[in-house]
């Protein structure tokens, strides 16, 4: 996967999204985070009573990599929606995005399904005034 496969990292991400737990919201997400060395982490939300404890898709996928041992990505596919339905567009919450950009590229690939397809956006776009380890 040297060239990044799009649609074959979404279907990693409807994979994870198999492993969700989310009894409270219903609301399945499914993630897949692409190494530089072409190794994928999938990552899926998993809810809590206590709200606040709950973990998305994307920071479970990146902090298994991250305790792995990665430290360089270079993609990230994403697909969500309610259990049973088809998977709405959806993107990184705050919190998500201001945890990727501590190890992903600014111009990193965020792979979204969309409809039947997918949509494409950068890292830097969707979070772009990220709180970066310059600013310390």
């Amino acid at each position: 996967m040297s060239m990044i496969d799009y649609q074959a990292l979404l279907s990693f991400a409807m994979e994870a999204r198999k492993k969700s737990y989310s009894p409270y919201s219903e609301f399945r997400v499914g993630a897949a985070l692409l190494t530089e060395d072409d190794k994928v982490y999938l990552g899926c939300n998993i809810e809590n009573a206590s709200y606040s404890v709950t973990c998305c898709a994307e920071r479970t996928a990146l902090f298994s990599a991250v305790a792995a041992g990665e430290r360089k990505f270079k993609a990230l596919a994403l697909v969500g929606g309610k259990q049973d339905e088809p998977d709405d567009e959806i993107f990184p919450c705050g919190v998500c995005r201001q945890a990727l950009c501590e190890f992903c590229p600014p111009d990193m690939p965020i792979v979204v399904k969309y409809k039947d397809t997918y949509r494409v956006f950068l890292l830097k776009d969707i979070l772009p005034m990220a709180f970066l380890p310059d600013a310390l």
